[in-house]
This record gives C-alpha cells, sequence and structure tokens, in this order.
C-alpha cells in the first residue's frame, strides 16, 4: 500500500464556517469574501440584474454564481468594498431575505401543474418564525420547503422541513417530512389546510430549537424510527423522535404534529401529482406567459456575461428574470418567439440552454483556488471532463467533483465522486463526498485520475449499454484501480 493510500482520508479537512454568507455578513473565501442573495420578490428585474452585475464587477471581482439551492453568490468582495457594494444594491431597490429560508417554487402560482399555489403558506411560515423567535433559536443552516406539486423540481433541494402538496381522496393537502431532499426525507404523514400545516412546521423548527442551535431536523428521528402509524397512534411513533438530545420541550413540540397529521405515509393515501422535470427550456405558464429556464455552467459566469443577458432581456420587454435551484435563472417572458429570442442569445454567452446538456450531469463546486477549503480546481476538472467524455455524460449517472468534503455543490449521492482533502483526493462510487473514499491520488493529479476513470468507461462501453452499466459492470475494484493509475 503506498503512503498515500494509507493515510485514509475521510470526511474532513475542510473549514466549517457554520453560518451563510449573506450581504450583512459576508465569508471569507479563496478569492476574497463571499456574498449570496435571495431576493425578496423572488426575482430581479432587467434593469435591477444589469446594475448587479456591475456592482460585482466594480465591488467584487466579477464572477457571480447561482447555487443548487437557487440563491445568487457575488464573489471576490473585500472587507473595503463589502458596504458599498451592500449600498449599491439598495440603490437598486433589490430587498434582500434575512432569516430561517423557506423556499417555494420559482414558479409559484404560475405553474399550471402545481396543486396547489404554495406562496401563501411560505408566507405564513416566515411570519410566524419571526412571531415566535425562532430566527435566534435555530442554526442558520435550517430551512424549510414548501412545494406547491408542480413540476418545476424542488425534489433535489434538501430542507429540513419539506411541506408538499398532495391530493388525498381528490383534495389537496400537505405532506409533511423531515430532513433531506424528496428522496431522503422522512414522511410523517399528511396535514389538511395551510393552518395546519404552518403549526406543523412551527412545531418541528421548535422541537429542533429546543435541541441548541448545533440542531437538525435530523436529530428528531434515530435509525431505528419506524413508519407511523394510523392518526389513533401517532404518538407512540413520534415518541423515538429526537434520540438522546430530545429535550421535554421538544417532546411537547412532537404532540403538538401529531394532533394535525392524518394520514400513515406507509400507506401514502395521495397522489403524488406530476412528475417533476428540468426547469431548463420554454415552458407555457398559467397565464399567457412562458417561463425560459436556463443554467449556468457549474453555476458560474462572469459579471459581463451575465449584463449581456440581461440587457437582452430589457430590450425584449422581459418581466423578471429568477434565480431557481440547479443553478438555473428563469426569466418570465412575454410569448414564445421572445423566449426563443432570449434562449438563443444565453447560448451565444454559452450558458446551458438544453436538459441534455451535457453539463448538468456534473456538480462542480469552484474548488482551489478560489475557495478557502478547496484542494483540488474542481470547475476546472468537471470542465476538462465535460470537453473529452461528453459521450459519457449520457444522463444515466451523476459526477460530482469537489474541492472538500463538505460536498456544498451537491450534497446528494451520485453515481461518482472526486474529492479533495488535505492528504489527497478521494474517489468514491454511489456516495457523498462524505463518505470514506475507495481510492486516492495526489491532489495534482485529480484530473488526470479522473479522466483515467473516463477513459476505461469509455473504453469498455459496449454498444447499447448506458455509462452506468458499464459502471456497474466494471465495478468498483477496476475502477478505484484506474482512479489509482490515473493520478500517479
Amino acid at each position: 500500500m503506498s503512503a498515500l493510500a494509507a493515510k485514509q482520508p475521510l470526511a474532513g479537512g475542510f473549514t466549517r464556517r457554520g453560518a451563510c454568507p449573506a450581504l450583512s455578513a459576508p465569508m471569507q473565501t479563496g478569492d476574497g469574501l463571499l456574498v449570496r442573495l435571495n431576493p425578496v420578490a423572488g426575482g430581479l428585474s432587467p434593469a435591477q440584474l444589469a446594475g448587479l452585475c456591475d456592482a460585482a464587477g466594480m465591488f467584487g471581482n466579477g464572477v457571480i454564481e447561482v447555487t443548487a439551492r437557487g440563491s445568487m453568490q457575488v464573489r471576490g468582495l473585500t472587507s473595503a468594498s463589502a458596504a458599498p457594494f451592500a449600498e449599491a444594491i439598495d440603490r437598486l431597490g433589490i430587498a434582500v431575505r434575512t432569516g430561517v429560508p423557506v423556499q417555494a417554487g420559482v414558479l409559484a402560482g404560475l405553474d399550471p401543474d402545481e396543486i396547489v399555489d404554495p406562496t401563501a403558506l411560505a408566507d405564513m411560515i416566515r411570519a410566524a418564525i419571526a412571531r415566535d423567535g425562532l430566527e435566534a433559536r435555530l442554526g442558520p443552516k435550517v430551512s424549510v420547503v414548501v412545494d406547491g406539486g408542480a413540476r418545476t423540481a424542488l425534489d433535489e433541494v434538501a430542507a429540513d422541513v419539506r411541506l408538499t402538496a398532495v391530493r388525498v381522496g381528490g383534495s389537496p393537502a400537505w405532506q409533511v417530512a423531515i430532513a433531506g431532499d424528496a428522496r431522503a426525507a422522512r414522511t410523517l404523514g399528511v396535514v389538511h389546510g395551510d393552518t395546519a400545516a404552518c403549526e406543523a412546521t412551527l412545531a418541528l423548527l421548535a422541537g429542533v430549537a429546543d435541541m441548541g442551535r448545533e440542531a437538525r431536523a435530523r436529530d428528531l428521528s434515530g435509525k431505528s424510527l419506524p413508519a407511523l402509524p394510523s392518526s389513533s397512534g401517532l404518538s407512540r411513533g413520534f415518541a423515538d423522535l429526537g434520540g438522546s438530545g430530545k429535550t421535554e420541550a421538544a417532546a411537547a413540540s412532537m404532540s403538538v404534529v401529531t394532533d394535525r397529521l392524518v394520514a400513515d405515509p406507509r400507506d401514502k393515501p395521495w397522489d403524488d401529482g406530476v412528475e417533476q422535470s428540468s426547469l431548463i427550456g420554454i415552458a407555457n405558464l398559467r397565464d399567457d406567459r412562458v417561463a425560459l429556464g436556463v443554467a449556468l455552467p457549474f453555476g458560474h459566469t462572469t459579471a459581463n456575461a451575465l449584463k449581456t443577458f440581461a440587457e437582452a432581456a430589457r430590450a425584449l420587454g422581459v418581466g423578471d428574470i429568477r434565480p431557481a435551484p440547479k443553478r438555473t435563472l428563469v426569466a418570465i417572458c412575454g410569448t414564445v418567439a421572445q423566449a426563443e429570442t432570449l434562449r438563443k442569445q444565453a447560448e451565444t454567452l454559452d450558458f446551458v440552454t438544453a436538459p441534455d446538456d451535457p453539463r448538468q450531469a456534473i456538480s462542480a463546486c469552484p474548488g482551489a483556488p478560489d475557495c478557502a477549503s478547496g484542494h483540488i480546481p474542481a470547475r476546472q476538472i468537471a470542465a476538462e471532463i465535460t470537453w473529452e467524455y461528453s459521450s459519457l455524460l449520457d444522463g444515466s449517472i451523476h459526477l460530482h467533483v469537489s474541492g472538500c468534503a463538505k460536498g456544498c455543490a451537491h450534497p446528494a449521492v451520485s453515481a461518482l465522486t472526486v474529492v479533495g482533502s488535505e492528504t489527497g483526493t478521494g474517489f468514491i462510487l454511489d456516495g457523498t463526498a462524505r463518505d470514506q473514499p475507495a481510492a486516492f491520488a495526489e491532489n495534482d493529479g485529480a484530473g488526470r485520475a479522473l479522466a483515467n476513470v473516463a477513459k476505461r468507461v469509455s473504453a469498455e462501453r459496449r454498444t447499447g449499454e448506458t455509462t452506468a452499466q458499464t459502471i456497474q459492470r466494471l465495478g468498483l475494484s477496476a475502477l478505484a484501480e484506474a482512479f489509482r493509475q490515473g493520478g500517479k
């Protein structure tokens, strides 16, 4: 065994900041200070977006990002320029959300496929959190998702509390789940009506708050938590929530939830609604307008490029441009022709304009040197793989290139994950950046190591076989060896 492999880097070797880089509290990164913006209005007018780009170039390093959760980020600010940047944002009339994030769909109230417009419930929850003083008692990462059951995806947005509109016996209701994205979250049951959903959410958040600011909703349930029984015995199911850290106050909060849950998640007596799909492309809205979704390649672009897009939108008379999950921007257009013209402009800027673009199959953070925690140039590696092996990115797999074990760009499981650390770059199959790697390479050989895996998969791929099928057939041992050999 090599000395490098013997080091066996585990999840770690990164700087835990424990906070989110709000406009009023920028976060130090490798390329300066980082600010994250979530517009209160949900979107920005083209003029506001163009002004934001000007401010990013004047006070930052001219790099703008849209995150996996749909936040906008401006990089490269300094201690001297952060305050003038905030003043510039204020002059543009951009009100920025603060407090516990409560996220509804980017097309809430406009998507013709949604079961319920989640806007009113999201506003109700925000007001209740402020009323009850929960923000000061909850950690900075605690969040809520309110999904109206539409096709515009919130599935991959993780949250401590998830409310998803469903149909029970033909009537709308809210499915309540905790700790995760749509796939991983633990479903507790269903409530009827916005008031009950809000009360259930507040009770769950209070339970988290009662365990301290380090607590998350995942701390309310252990691995042994069984599927909740029907309404007559829901309190018994909630008795398992919280584990050893549960307080009496948290238990009392849970009893509030049990009074409102009306369905056994094992029986699943509800209709989940339409299958969620990509935001990228042109889609009809509930009124006569259409939405154009484009994505930033690996979530970032230059201020100049984004300003060009914003000015094209303004010239066309586009209403507003909304940052959205999966590093997407959604423009609300008056006509299909208007949307198509703007799509062509986005294409010239090298934005992602088609859902099957190979870049959509890769998540990559900035990595080194832009991020203080990054150990490998994650985005550069991702771009190189896309350029050389785009045929492997056929939609059957997801690749995650992470600068460190935080895995910010994609916390969920990926078919292939490459993660940097202080002691080397790890290779993980069917896992997350926090999992134990199966093979290692020197950080300066990370790109070569991953390219060798791609080369092996490409060479072994049979006619008619997807990349996922080839990876499954080759197995962990062969792929890990290819990674080790490529990184030498």
